[in-house]
């Protein structure tokens, strides 16, 4: 086991400890109020971690605090991993960006777009032209998510049993095929859509690789870059360091009635990771430590580098993390995602990127790139500070983390002058 630590003072590398003692004291009364059970705050800079909180709990139920060696469920931030990992292949010569998936993945051969109507009136036609794997990697290959209720391809995947971001009982073979026989919702390449593009990823990678993907990425990521506790699954041995998700009640009223929630929260019926899925998930599957992302983080601002262990040129890592969309976020993806936040932010491979911080709802400087969770984690390296920062905590909330925003803003703060 490997836990993150503390490794210089914030004043060493021109951090402010009074703005660090505000970003802890609002996290704090966050959990203080109920809503968080618990977090864990890292920044570094120049590479050292300067700052290091956890506060609250990872089990209310027990009184399990917060250590930093706790386990989280990282969910979409499993999705820069899986980016990182399928341009290895890239590299090796296995993959090629321009491919089509169809060339791993036949069921895609002969995709359809939705034309018009709804239900069993739905009409497709042929697509023009096919689904590539960079399509994948920007999250507009046309696919969706069932839960978004904002278009008929929508419904049209509920109605095909995926009511979340997989199919419930499937393994990750089964759940692209299921995909394949789905209309998109717009021509490849013509939108963004956030979607389960990198659920399909991961067994592209499978095909190509030969390996399942959870061998697949224990081999070729975890153990080169000292991830020891990340994976899709929590073996027993360490099982009691895995956080408890919670989730907001529905009347934020102070949980259920047999006492299993306090404050706004409540434990989560479902408890993911305490043992190896069926469905082996790129697209929000892995379960990892704060050391083994700060390591994650490391690695992606060296350039592809740590500790000796390369596993990605500086060229490509400079392609992952610059934005790949026409204009930002808010304008080219579907309507679902128009809203603020995504001003002045575009997408690279697998992260958001921000392209125009004057437009941006955060303070952000130019070619920030990072990703959230939904179970409450979120990370962003800023390369013109120099400056990582991680958020680790673990509840769903009911209508998105509204802490993030203001993680962000006091996290801007903290880097002095």
């Amino acid at each position: 086991m490997s836990e993150l630590r503390q490794q210089v003072e914030p004043a060493e590398v021109g951090l402010d400890p009074s703005a660090l003692r505000r970003l802890d004291e609002h996290f704090a009364r966050l959990v203080d109020d109920g809503r968080l059970p618990g977090y864990l705050i890292s920044v570094a800079r120049h590479g050292c971690v300067a700052h290091l909180t956890s506060y609250g709990l990872r089990d209310r139920e027990a009184g399990v605090p917060v250590g930093t060696d706790t386990i989280w469920r990282i969910q979409s931030m499993t999705k820069p991993i899986a980016s990182v990992a399928a341009l290895m292949l890239q590299e090796e010569g296995l993959l090629d960006l321009d491919d089509p998936i169809a060339r791993c993945l036949p069921a895609f051969a002969e995709p359809r777009v939705y034309v018009d109507g709804s239900g069993p009136d739905l009409r497709t036609r042929p697509a023009d032209g096919p689904v590539l794997i960079r399509h994948l990697l920007t999250h507009t290959a046309g696919l969706t998510f069932g839960f978004y209720h904002a278009h008929p391809v929508d419904a049209a995947y509920r109605a095909a049993g995926v009511e979340r971001a997989e199919p419930p009982d499937a393994d990750l073979a089964e759940a692209c095929e299921l995909f394949a026989g789905l209309p998109l919702q717009f021509e490849p390449g013509t939108q963004w859509n956030y979607s389960v593009a990198t659920t399909v990823l991961g067994r592209v990678m499978e095909v190509v690789s030969g390996q399942p993907l959870d061998t697949f990425l224990a081999e070729r990521v975890f153990r080169p870059l000292g991830m020891a506790d990340a994976g899709f699954w929590v073996p027993e041995d360490r099982a009691d360091r895995l956080a408890v998700l919670y989730a907001e009640s529905d009347g934020g009223d102070g949980g259920d009635k047999d006492g299993g929630g306090k404050g706004s929260l409540v434990r989560s019926p479902e408890q993911p990771g305490r043992s190896r899925p069926r469905l082996l998930s790129a697209n929000g599957g892995l379960v990892a430590s704060a050391h083994d992302y700060h390591r994650f983080m490391e690695f992606l601002r060296r350039g592809g580098e740590l500790d000796g262990a390369r596993l990605l040129s500086p060229q490509t890592v400079a392609t992952m993390l610059s934005n790949h969309l026409p204009a930002d976020l808010r304008t080219f993806a579907s309507p679902v995602h128009d809203f603020p936040g995504n001003a002045g932010v575009g997408f690279g491979f697998g992260v958001s990127v921000v392209i125009d911080p004057a437009r941006t709802e955060s303070p952000a400087g130019p070619g920030l790139y990072g990703w959230s969770g939904a179970a409450g984690t979120t990370f962003w390296v800023d390369p013109q500070r120099d400056l990582t920062v991680q958020f680790m905590s673990q509840v769903r909330p009911a209508a998105g983390p509204a802490w993030y925003a203001d993680l962000r803003r006091l996290g801007h703060e903290v880097v002095a002058g």
